[in-house]
C-alpha cells in the first residue's frame, strides 16, 4: 500500500495525501455483520460534554468484529478485504467451513483465498489465532486479550505489533508498541502478525474539512481566550509562565492521569522511564 499525492490545482491539494486502496476487494459491507451506531456528540447521559471537539462527521455503521476468536477447530477462507470507517485497520471477511461469516482485523500478508485457523493446532502464520502458550517467543502479535475470554483489547490499530519476549510458568512477557513490557496470562488469545494499513499514520489531511468528515470539531487554544474562559486567557500580547491547565484549572499536557492499581502489578517496564 502506498500514498497518493495530487497536483496542487487548489491550495488544499498541495499537501493532501490519500491512501491507495488497491488492496480493498469489496466495497459494500456484509449486511449480516453490520449494526447501527449511535452518536453521542461527546455528551454523557446528563447532556454534559465530557469529551470535547466531537460532533458532525459522516454517518457510519458499525462492523461487528470477532475479537474473541473463539471459533476453534474450524478453518475459514478469506473472502474479501474491506474498509472500516470505525478504525484505522482494514477488515478481512472470513467464510467458515460451517457457513458462518465473521470479520477480523486484516494483518500484513493475509491475502484473499488464504485459509485462517484458530486454536492449538494452527500454524504460526498471519491471521491465525491461538492462546499465547502455543506461540513461540519472538513472534509478532496483535489483537491480544488482557483477560482470558474477554476479547482482544490491545494492539488493534493500523501497523500495531507486539512482540512475545518470553514465557515462564503461567506468565508471558510481551513488549507492546508503546515500548511497555507487560505480563499476560498464557491462556490469553492473540493473533499472529502485524496489523495492516501501515501508511495510515503518514496521511496528510490537507484541509480542515477532512477532519470535520471524521467528526472532529475545531479546537480553540486557551491563550486565545479571555480570562473568564480559561486560565491561559487574557493579557496584552502573549504571556509566558502559566502552567498548562484545563479550563477548570487542572494540570494537563504531561500530568499523569493513570489510576489503575489492579493492573499496575502487570507492568514490568513502563513506556516512559
Amino acid at each position: 500500500m502506498a500514498l497518493k499525492s495530487f497536483n496542487p490545482y487548489t491550495a488544499s491539494r498541495r499537501f493532501l495525501t490519500m491512501l491507495d486502496k488497491s488492496e480493498i476487494t469489496k466495497q459494500e459491507p456484509e449486511k449480516s455483520l453490520v449494526e447501527p451506531k449511535k452518536r453521542s456528540g461527546g455528551r454523557n447521559a446528563h447532556g454534559e460534554i465530557t469529551i470535547w471537539h466531537r460532533g458532525g462527521g459522516h454517518k457510519k455503521q458499525y462492523r461487528a468484529i470477532d475479537f474473541r476468536r473463539d471459533k476453534t477447530g474450524i478453518p475459514a477462507q478469506v473472502a474479501a478485504i474491506e474498509y472500516d470507517p470505525n478504525r484505522s485497520a482494514r477488515l478481512a471477511l472470513l467464510h467458515y467451513a460451517d457457513g458462518e461469516k465473521r470479520y477480523i482485523l486484516h494483518p500484513i500478508g493475509l491475502e484473499v483465498g488464504a485459509t485462517v485457523q484458530t486454536g492449538e493446532g494452527a500454524d504460526i502464520l498471519p491471521g491465525n489465532a491461538m492462546a499465547i502458550r502455543f506461540i513461540p517467543p519472538g513472534t509478532q502479535l496483535h489483537n491480544l486479550e488482557l483477560q482470558p475470554g474477554k476479547g482482544a483489547q490491545v494492539c488493534r490499530a493500523a501497523g500495531g505489533a507486539a512482540q512475545l519476549l518470553s514465557k515462564e510458568g503461567d506468565i508471558a512477557l510481551v513488549k507492546l508498541p508503546s515500548g511497555e513490557v507487560r505480563k499476560f496470562a498464557l491462556d490469553c488469545m492473540a493473533t499472529v502478525g502485524q496489523v495492516g494499513n501501515l501508511d495510515h499514520e503518514n496521511v496528510t489531511y490537507g484541509k480542515a474539512g477532512r477532519t470535520r468528515w471524521h467528526g472532529r470539531r475545531p479546537t480553540v487554544r486557551g491563550v486565545a481566550m479571555n480570562p473568564v474562559d480559561h486560565p491561559h486567557g487574557g493579557g496584552e500580547g502573549r504571556v509566558k509562565g502559566n502552567h498548562p491547565q484545563t479550563p477548570w484549572g487542572f494540570s494537563t499536557l504531561g500530568a499523569k492521569t493513570r489510576h489503575n492499581r489492579r493492573s499496575d502489578k502487570q507492568i514490568v517496564q513502563r513506556r516512559k522511564p
